[in-house]
């Protein structure tokens, strides 16, 4: 018969989740064990500040360490929580897609002026974004531009459906609607803009990922195939006959692929009218004009 876990103080409960992560080699182990444990006990980080004693029951207790071993075999903690945080919307995740990351944000700064000039010239901005996942990117410009309607693509079902739950409890499913496409197979219509992030990872560099990415990230998502370039060859190759007049397309890119993705749209006769590097100094976004 197992014992049963006694009550014990917030503080003193994080402190030793804390330390246990930091033994597990856990890159981030204070912001974890916070997430973790406001999470499994629903007390915030103004609580453990401000009422440090406060006893945590026997149950939340249990959940708590339930968490805290999944962070140590390497589960991300936001798979965990089942939600991330991407341009200030809190998103629902599942198994079929990727958790949204900074570096994507990116993506979302370097068109949000060209949204933003459209709708204000045409009274409305008409967004695809290919293998929308969560349905982070079309959804935070939605939440930016009050005009602009976006479709969201994935050849995933169940991401489309995650998309659609998102954008429900944004309040923005009147403007968003998710298909289940191969790339352009299902689409239908014309876009003021189109943006993706695309599975840019070169197949021979999987194995080298970290396992919180590798093990539980769809594979889909990540593998660009030898090169990584599969996908922006697809997006070149395909984009003009969805493209209204004065549309452009925009990607997000791996930290060394900005010549070789430029090249590709280049042959494909668009050009290059915009960049964006993330915190590291590296272009991460690349926006194009037909």
């Amino acid at each position: 018969m197992s014992q049963a876990v006694a009550p014990e103080a917030v503080e003193k409960l994080f402190r030793a989740a804390k330390a246990r992560l930091a033994e597990a080699d856990i890159p981030t182990p204070d912001l974890d064990a916070s997430l973790l444990l406001e999470y499994a006990t629903g007390l915030t980080v103004l609580t453990r500040i401000t009422d440090p004693g406060r006893l945590v029951p026997t149950g939340k207790i249990e959940r708590f360490e339930a968490c805290l071993e999944r962070r140590i075999a390497r589960e991300p903690v936001h798979r965990i929580i089942g939600q991330r945080e991407f341009y200030g919307l809190p998103l629902q995740l599942s198994d079929a897609t990727l958790v949204p990351r900074p570096d994507t944000e990116t993506l979302v700064d370097l068109v949000l002026p060209f949204v933003i000039e459209c709708a204000a010239r045409t009274g409305t901005c008409r967004i695809l974004d290919i293998g929308t996942g969560t349905g982070a990117i079309a959804l935070a410009l939605l939440s930016e531009v009050p005009q602009a309607v976006a479709t969201g693509t994935d050849v995933s079902g169940e991401a489309c459906t995650v998309a659609e739950t998102n954008a429900r409890l944004l309040g923005l499913n009147d403007r968003f609607s998710a298909v289940r496409s191969d790339w352009f197979e299902a689409v239908d219509g014309n876009f003021d803009l189109i943006v993706s992030n695309p599975p840019y990872i070169r197949h021979g560099d999987i194995a080298g990922l970290e396992a919180d990415v590798r093990e539980h990230d769809p594979m889909a998502a990540l593998d660009g195939g030898e090169d990584g370039l599969d996908a922006y060859r697809a997006l070149a190759a395909g984009s003009a006959p969805f493209l209204a007049r004065n549309g452009a397309i925009a990607v997000e890119i791996g930290h060394d692929q900005a010549r070789d993705v430029t090249n590709l749209f280049e042959t494909a006769k668009f050009r290059k009218s915009g960049e964006r590097g993330d915190y590291g100094g590296h272009i991460r976004a690349l926006f194009f004009v037909k």
